[in-house]
């Protein structure tokens, strides 16, 4: 198995670590449908927003949001690159874990025959 190049281990690290949390996987979520407001964000969440910005500063860290302040609003963004960096990792494992699983099974069935009068 290949190793990611460190920037990539180190960019997967901020952003995995970013999304283990509820709250900033449903500001990821709502910005999935566009820009917004840090104060439209922090709307659903039970928090204060003192916490809604130390989660903002979490996953802009980790790349997944970018913002910028215009006059007296931030605006929060998705930014694409990091998630195609977390669905390539995931994709690659997957069919990694799947190729294991097709030679279990082979195995499996090399060693115990399905009997042919079984009907499963």
């Amino acid at each position: 198995m290949r190793l990611m190049p460190t920037a990539d281990a180190a960019q997967l690290d901020r952003a995995f670590h970013a999304l283990a949390d509820e709250s900033r996987r449903a500001m990821v979520v709502r910005l999935s449908s566009g820009a917004a407001s840090v104060s439209e964000l922090a709307a659903p969440l039970d928090m204060s927003l003192p916490s809604v910005m130390q989660h903002l500063d979490v996953l802009q860290r980790s790349g997944l949001v970018r913002s910028e302040k215009i006059g007296r609003v931030r605006t929060c963004r998705l930014e694409p690159g990091p998630m195609r960096t977390l669905e390539q990792w995931i994709a690659e494992h997957r069919a990694i874990w799947e190729r294991h699983f097709d030679r279990l099974s082979d195995v499996l069935d090399d060693t115990f025959p399905a009997d042919p009068g079984d009907r499963r």
